[in-house]
């Protein structure tokens, strides 16, 4: 199965994704580890990538897209993906599927991970990461150390209140002609209550594609 998630900035979609690719036995592929990745390797389309990045530019679609396409092909994700992230946009969505036609498949479901406004600003207002490894965490303070790498915790700049609020918008002028985009194509869009503890919302994505 080749599975998009969607959903708000601090819904969660990386804890589940991971999640859900540990219990399904497919990898979760996201498009910031794929071009770092590729980056690193030094792949021709990793070059053309770091070309972009080395200049402060944004990576265009079609980059990212020939990227996803090998990795997408690779051994490992032969059998189906969990693809985080991957899907922001409607030309994005398009050229998702476009690339899946021509590896001969195709998104067979779209879990969509819905949280009201006011929680999202609460968990990120009240998230820090690692400077390092860049692991999430809720409720620990700027100045922490990392759990995995030892690395300082910091706040974001996006996760102040203003700052958050208008992600939220942006997002949810991208996001719903995506959805509706894709329940135009014949995909199987499931709404997710992503409130609640991580094997509670993990259920319910399991759930919702029948396993």
């Amino acid at each position: 199965m080749d599975i998009v998630l969607l959903g708000p900035p601090g819904a969660g979609k990386g804890t589940q994704a991971q999640r859900l690719a540990d219990r399904l036995g497919i990898p979760q592929i996201a498009t910031g580890d794929v071009l770092r990745a590729a980056v690193k390797q030094g792949t021709p389309r990793g070059l053309e990538a770091k070309a972009y990045m080395d200049r402060g530019d944004l990576v265009p679609d079609e980059v990212i897209l020939a990227i996803m396409k090998e990795t997408l092909a690779s051994d490992g994700a032969k059998k189906g993906s969990i693809l985080d992230g991957v899907v922001r946009t409607l030309p994005q969505a398009e050229g998702l599927n476009r690339v899946l036609k021509e590896l001969g498949r195709k998104v067979d479901a779209v879990l969509f991970f819905d949280v009201a406004d006011s929680e999202l600003v609460k968990r990120l207002g009240g998230r820090t990461v690692c400077e390092n490894c860049q692991t999430p965490y809720t409720g620990r303070e700027p100045g922490s150390k990392c759990d995995k790498c030892g690395g300082t915790l910091v706040r974001r700049k996006d996760d102040e209140p203003e700052a958050i609020r208008n992600r939220l918008l942006v997002y949810g002028k991208q996001t719903a002609p995506v959805l509706e985009w894709y329940r135009t194509h014949g995909a199987q869009v499931r709404t997710i209550d992503a409130v609640g503890t991580q094997d509670e919302v993990t259920a319910r994505a399991l759930k919702a594609i029948g396993k």
